[in-house]
């Protein structure tokens, strides 16, 4: 499982290092897409088929005469790349995405169960005091749901 918050910074190269815990998991090889909320998600290359199927919506994929998931599918699946750890585990995030969520210095790296998330570390500031204000009602709102 996939927890925790690191802040790493961004080296001369555009590298940033993928923290120990997560690279153990993660594998060498790993999909950076687009995510939700001004970040980005990381996924290993079996979550990205859990994914990729389930976005698919079919067992004969028709998704693509749905124009709302049309356009979702070609967010997620169109601005995804395959990124590659070196040897001393840092990965080069690509410039489009990095622009995609205003990254320069730094960047927060959380853990977020089945993915991880790259955030801007100012972002993330501002994510992580929302979250944290709004904690009980939405912890009451998603207990009170039925499956």
């Amino acid at each position: 499982m996939l927890i925790g918050e690191y802040i790493h910074t961004i080296d001369e190269k555009n590298r940033v290092s993928m923290p120990a815990k997560f690279r153990k998991e993660l594998g060498k090889k790993f999909i950076i897409t687009p995510g939700l909320g001004n970040c980005l998600f990381i996924f290993t290359n079996k979550e990205w088929e859990k994914v990729s199927k389930k976005l698919s919506d079919s067992d004969n994929d028709l998704s693509f005469l749905k124009a709302d998931q049309r356009s979702f599918n070609r967010y997620m699946f169109g601005r995804a790349a395959e990124v590659e750890t070196d040897s001393i585990g840092r990965i080069l995030i690509p410039d489009f995405l990095k622009e995609k969520i205003g990254l320069k210095n730094s960047a927060a790296i959380i853990g977020v169960k089945d993915r991880v998330e790259v955030w801007n570390e100012e972002s993330w500031s501002q994510q992580k005091e929302a979250a944290s204000k709004q904690a009980e009602q939405l912890a009451e709102k998603l207990g009170g749901e039925k499956n």
